[in-house]
């Protein structure tokens, strides 16, 4: 008996069918519904004619790709080829995609930024509408400068810490390389058989360059002694489900990749330290790694860590706060040793 695509089921079913799933999925009913809108969204992106040309990123990677996280991670984070975008400036540098100074990072910035907003509305705005049409959804899509914002009508009445909308925010200062294809699935399909639901292959960063990616963003967190943020906690429990997989040990064991990210980051993510004093990601990866905050700023992280248990972003069964920073200290402990 063939599958229902999930779109041609009524509201009726398409909520009873995620009610059922939800159990053995062990995630509610409506972070199901966004999943699939998620899926849907990096289906459409990776089937367009500059699909090869972009790079599916961050801890929504980590858990659709690799599934090396446990957590739900709604949004996309995506890296569109600064070769393609930029073909002069790199050109102009010999063929390097790293600018030879900061000076000319800055100038790179301006001119990819600019490059970019425009990319995105005239580009992967209409490829996202396309494939939503192909399938017969229905979505507000609206370009945000560099992010798109895909908004749909919920199926459930009470979307507690989420929102029913997926956020697509694009990079181009980057190659995301290294990568490799991956098969997207989504989470409620294992355990509805008869439904078909959406599913893609877009080229995904590596892990171990994303536990890079993180460790850094952490270390620039507990330098700044930041008191507040949201969801910024998230970083801090992909690195240690990470540090549980062969894609920790490898990050860790690849200093080569860690030295890299380093560069990329101080070339064009410029941070100030607490003092003012330019954070050295030289340095963080070479001995110098903070993952552990200290005072209130590990407070403010305790706070949104807690908030995003509650939500459900996180599994009820994560961490204790305290022991996450544990072993956060054992990473940091590892990395610089």
């Amino acid at each position: 008996m063939p599958e229902e695509p999930f779109q041609d089921l009524s509201n009726d079913d398409r909520r009873d069918a995620l009610l059922v799933a939800a159990g053995p999925a062990g995630r509610p009913a409506y972070l199901l519904e966004k999943d699939i809108w998620v899926v849907w969204t990096l289906r459409a992106l990776a089937g367009a004619h500059f699909g090869q040309n972009l790079t599916f990123k961050g801890g929504t990677s980590l858990s659709k790709a690799y599934h090396a996280i446990r957590r739900f991670s709604e949004d996309l984070d995506i890296t569109y080829d600064i070769r393609t975008i930029a073909p002069d400036l790199i050109a102009g540098n010999g063929g390097n995609d790293i600018p030879p100074n900061r000076s000319q990072a800055q100038r790179w910035s301006q001119e990819i930024r600019v490059s970019l907003a425009q990319w995105v509305n005239d580009r992967a705005l209409p490829a996202i509408r396309a494939g939503f049409e192909e399938a017969g959804l229905i979505a507000e899509v609206r370009a945000d400068d560099d992010a798109l914002l895909i908004s749909y009508r919920p199926l459930f009445p009470d979307y507690g810490f989420v929102r029913p909308e997926v956020l697509v925010e694009f990079g181009a200062r980057a190659t995301g390389e290294p990568r490799e294809e991956h098969l997207i699935q989504c989470d409620a399909a294992p355990h509805l058989l008869g439904v078909a639901f959406p599913s893609a292959r877009p080229q995904v960063m590596l892990a171990e360059r994303t536990f890079w990616e993180k460790a850094t963003a952490a270390h620039v967190f507990c330098r700044q002694q930041r008191v507040r943020g949201e969801r910024l906690s998230r970083h801090w429990y992909d690195l240690v489900q990470l540090n549980q997989t062969d894609y920790g040990a490898r990050a860790l064991g690849d200093h080569d990749l860690a030295l890299t990210v380093a560069h990329h980051k101080a070339m064009f993510f410029r941070e100030n330290d607490v003092d003012r004093n330019p954070i050295n990601y030289k340095a963080a990866v070479s001995g110098d790694l903070q993952l552990v905050p200290d005072g209130e700023a590990r407070e403010a992280l305790a706070e949104d860590y807690g908030r995003m248990v509650e939500g459900g972003i996180l599994p009820d069964d994560a961490e204790e706060f305290d022991l996450l920073m544990d072993q956060c200290a054992d990473i940091q402990a590892r990395a610089n040793g």
